[in-house]
């Protein structure tokens, strides 16, 4: 605390009015601090608000994502059941196709093999009368 000398009427009107204004400086001083502080403090307060309304959209836009995400996959896996069930009837149908050529290919086979054997016996026995005639006329002469 500040001590003020006194003369004859009191104190000394110079020094408590140096001090008055020292302290109305100091006071003034004070108070631009505080209003610059807390025009800093709304300042940071602002953006802190825009902070958190940019967190609030970043975490909507990533529930988002990932509900997208989630749904993409559900559509690749159902696709991709599809594929494979059309590869499946795919190959059901080539493996059926295949075994109805073979039967077919099988068939044809069997029939020559058939008429392989009675061309060999219509031969055989055009050879066979063709001897005897041979000897016929052999026996002749």
């Amino acid at each position: 605390m500040k001590k003020f000398s006194t003369s004859f009427h009191g104190y000394d009107k110079m020094e408590v009015n140096q001090f008055v204004a020292n302290v109305a400086k100091e006071y003034e001083s004070m108070l631009n601090k505080l209003k610059a502080q807390d025009e800093e403090i709304e300042k940071l307060k602002k953006d802190m608000e825009k902070y958190e309304e940019l967190e609030v959209t970043l975490n909507k836009t990533i529930l988002i994502a990932e509900d997208t995400s989630n749904q993409i996959k559900k559509l690749a896996r159902e696709e991709s059941k599809g594929i494979v069930e059309e590869a499946k009837r795919n190959a059901s149908r080539i493996v059926n196709d295949a075994l109805i050529k073979y039967q077919e290919i099988e068939k044809s086979a069997e029939e020559l093999r058939r008429r392989v054997v009675a061309f060999k016996r219509k031969f055989k026995q055009a050879i066979e009368t063709e001897v005897e005639v041979i000897d016929e006329i052999a026996d002749k002469y």
